[in-house]
């Protein structure tokens, strides 16, 4: 049986109506099975980490190191923030009242949306399901998590073990194709959980619009470096080059070209390339890619070049895997340049100043993150302002993603709306107002019939 074919549409809407029923009991407000769902979570990902790394091992080639950071502890950093801070967050919020409404008291208090679905993708399949299933049910609800059925064992792995874990009637994973999430969409959630690209994204959205299901997209786009002068060059390097290579380039968040200052690029170009040869130590050169569309799409990238390339180029197409691949001052409208790049290539280009940086970001679509290395704050300021992004970084790529405090999304083209923490608590929660007044005093001038005498005093009081 092929994953395409898992669950049949009456069979998925039968499910996710058992999934609603739950919610409607109410079983899932309660803080004690919120709390139990997180602990869950996290014991998962301490018992299922060699299942873990088996499974990605055999969808990506990921290494344990790299299965362990991006996808165990990344995930387990949520659960258990979210554990820790559970009970302050769902806490009513008092707030103040206009003096014409008193006496009276207010409160903003925090419920459960209903039931939400979770289409994750491929690249990291677990933190990318289980990351908002943590702020899924740190809210209260209940959760439909569908896996990208381009990482098979992972999504295998995970309708095994999350039933084990998790409340199974509560939180289910339906596995199958594109098929099988157009079909839940169709169905109407209370909110819907994306992360994937841009054009996929406007479809998820587009069918969601139909039963007015509310979105958050967490997409991509062209993450740009801007590396200033003064930077550490040493510093810079390694930490670029290691965030272009994490998971064979395949990160959301991977810096995807880096605008160099004139005066230091052919040195920071040579220190990158040291680092790529560096962190390949003991391995091929040839780094894996999820599938043969994803490897023709990059090799096309490389033969459309006019920049140089300073180190790699290479491919094998039996084996799905490029070389780690610098390119020096590619031309700004080829496809390296214009599309997201998800793989082991890095476009180098020279700029003048960090203004002229500056100009050429915010002539393109809004990044998922901007990346600034500077040893002037200011510098780093001035960029970090005038550049639309969803999130930034000073002096490191990609590290934002794992401070729960923050939230994380995209702005325009690379997303909407964003979670994490206690943002994405709140994401997933519909934030109530409550206005509490006393039976007395009953002003009777706000009942009609309305006296002009009446009239004036409403004006005054109101």
């Amino acid at each position: 049986m092929t994953i395409e074919s898992v669950t049949a549409p009456a069979d998925l809407a039968e499910q996710v109506n058992r999934v609603k029923a739950v919610f409607a009991s109410g079983r899932t407000r309660s803080y004690e099975w919120r709390h139990r769902q997180l602990e869950a979570i996290a014991r998962l990902c301490d018992e299922c980490e060699d299942d873990i790394v088996a499974a990605l091992d055999a969808d990506l080639g990921r290494q344990r190191a790299e299965a362990w950071l991006g996808d165990v502890a990344s995930t387990k950093g949520e659960a258990e923030f979210a554990r820790k801070h559970l009970r302050k967050w769902m806490k009513r919020r008092k707030r103040g009242v206009p003096m014409a409404q008193l006496p009276s008291s207010a409160w903003v208090q925090y419920e459960p949306l209903g039931t939400v679905l979770i289409i994750s993708p491929w690249n990291y399949p677990v933190y990318l399901a289980l990351g908002p299933l943590v702020a899924a049910v740190a809210a209260g609800n209940c959760a439909v998590i569908k896996p990208s059925e381009l990482a098979p064992a992972t999504s295998a792995l995970l309708a095994r073990v999350v039933p084990k874990y998790l409340d199974p009637e509560a939180v289910v994973v339906i596995e199958g194709g594109a098929e099988a999430t157009q079909e839940l969409l169709s169905l109407g959630f209370d909110h819907a959980v994306f992360t994937g690209g841009t054009a996929i994204g406007s479809k998820i959205m587009a069918a969601a619009a139909a039963t007015l299901t509310p979105v958050t997209l967490e997409l991509g786009g062209k993450s740009p470096v801007v590396v200033t002068a003064d930077a550490d060059l040493d510093v810079a390097a390694r930490r670029i080059a290691w965030g272009r290579l994490l998971n064979s380039g395949q990160t959301c968040v991977a810096p995807d070209y880096v605008l160099a200052e004139k005066s230091i690029k052919s040195d920071l170009v040579r220190r990158i390339t040291e680092n790529v040869t560096a962190f390949r130590a003991g391995n091929d050169m040839g780094m894996r890619v999820i599938n043969d569309r994803q490897f023709d799409r990059l090799t096309g990238y490389l033969e459309a070049t006019k920049g140089d390339i300073a180190i790699g180029g290479g491919t094998d197409r039996a084996a799905l895997t490029i070389e780690p691949t610098v390119i020096v001052d590619p031309d700004p409208s080829e496809p390296a340049m214009t599309d997201e790049i998800f793989g082991p290539i890095l476009p180098v280009l020279e700029i003048e100043s960090a203004e002229q940086a500056i100009r050429f970001i915010n002539g393109r679509p809004k990044p998922l993150a901007l990346y600034v290395f500077s040893n002037s704050k200011s510098t780093s300021r001035e960029i970090i302002d005038a550049v639309p992004a969803g999130g930034a970084v000073v002096n490191h790529v990609a590290m934002h993603l794992l401070v729960p405090q923050l939230p994380f999304g995209g702005v325009g083209a690379s997303g909407m709306g964003a979670y994490h923490g206690e943002w994405g608590f709140q994401a997933l929660s519909h934030r109530k107002a409550v206005l509490a007044k006393p039976a007395k005093p009953d002003l009777k001038m706000i009942y009609p019939p309305y006296t002009d005498k009446a009239m004036r005093m409403l004006r005054k009081l109101l």
